[in-house]
């Protein structure tokens, strides 16, 4: 298995392309310019497109990704409606969901042979909305608004039409800050960082009264942490067994041991990593953790290791100025 990893930079306006090894070791391959400052970043389902937001020119570029090394040709975009503040497609790469939070709106981007396409359809009215998550299924877009405490739920419709659920929303805390979700492999939970509040809430996508239920919520800090919580990232490893959470005030990533039906989060650990780690990702095998310093303008490699799932450091790397968005592709 051939692994790549792609960083964002909006401050330098760049894309770092690179190989990560069976070690863990990162090789640069590839510098790609980008017109305007990308952030979001996502690959398509069958591994052979990168999509990233821009701005100020609001719009989604698409970069066809060489089968051999993962490096990225310039391949087609598409105008959005605002400022791209996350970037999801569906699980058969029909789809491109855009989150944005100055424009309190979610948008539908058809992908057309991998080319994004004009917007087909736009939700507004969802202060600070924050990101867009497919449900495992395939039929409900989960849309956390961070401004108002509340993920809203949409079918997915046959033409990329979202039609608000019955109910239409789940509720967090008050000023909890809901702002990015990932889901656990055996497609029966769902879980959201809070921004605002620095905790992780584990949604159980269908009760046995076939309903959306809160079963957890945790605390993500250290218990003598005291200033400004300010969670940015959350992911899960492939096997469902480790999660991962990040706050930029505090830089650390916090360590969660996932019980094996999914449903009970405990914290294992916290790992201080670069300063304001605004994005991280985990490889496809889940023996790696890349986290990106927005301020030290760094991404460090973790290696996950034994039953708690604790991180330990295997190399530093500069890289352009700002790093927000990390993205791995398996080929």
């Amino acid at each position: 298995m051939k692994q790549t990893v792609y960083t964002a930079s909006p401050e330098s306006q760049q894309i770092h392309v690179w190989r990560l090894d069976e070690r863990g070791d990162l090789t640069l391959l590839q510098v790609v310019d980008v017109a305007g400052q990308v952030q979001p970043m996502v690959v398509s389902p069958d591994k052979s497109w990168l999509y990233v937001g821009v701005r100020p020119e609001f719009r989604v570029i698409a970069y066809r990704i060489a089968p051999d090394d993962g490096t990225l040709s310039e391949s087609g975009h598409a105008a959005l409606p605002g400022s791209p503040t996350h970037i999801s497609t569906d699980h058969s790469g029909a789809f491109l969901f855009t989150a944005s939070y100055n424009a309190g709106s979610v948008s539908v981007t058809p992908l057309a042979n991998g080319r994004p396409q004009p917007v087909a359809f736009t939700v507004d009215g969802l202060e600070g909305c924050h990101s867009a998550n497919i449900s495992p299924n395939n039929d409900t877009l989960w849309v956390p608004a961070l401004k108002q405490d509340r993920i809203c739920l949409f079918t997915l419709g046959d033409d990329g039409d979202l039609v608000a659920q019955e109910p239409a929303e789940v509720t967090t805390a008050e000023g909890a800050g809901p702002r990015h979700m990932t889901f656990h492999p055996n497609r029966q939970y769902g879980y959201c960082v809070n921004e605002l509040n620095s905790t992780v809430d584990v949604w159980q996508l269908q009760n046995p009264r076939g309903e959306i239920e809160c079963v957890q919520s945790l605390d993500m800090m250290p218990p003598d942490f005291s200033d400004t919580r300010w969670a940015a990232d959350i992911h899960i490893t492939p096997d469902g067994k480790h999660l991962y959470a990040c706050d930029r005030t505090a830089s650390i990533i916090t360590i969660f041991s996932v019980s094996e039906d999914g449903s009970v989060l405990t914290v294992e650990g916290f790992q201080k990593t670069e300063e304001q780690p605004r994005g991280f990702n985990i490889d496809d095998s889940g023996k790696f953790l890349i986290a990106a310093g927005q301020k030290s303008h760094r991404i460090a490699v973790y290696e996950i290791t034994g039953e708690q799932g604790l991180l330990t450091e295997k190399g530093r790397y500069a890289v352009g100025q700002g790093p927000m968005w990390v993205t791995i592709n398996a080929f």
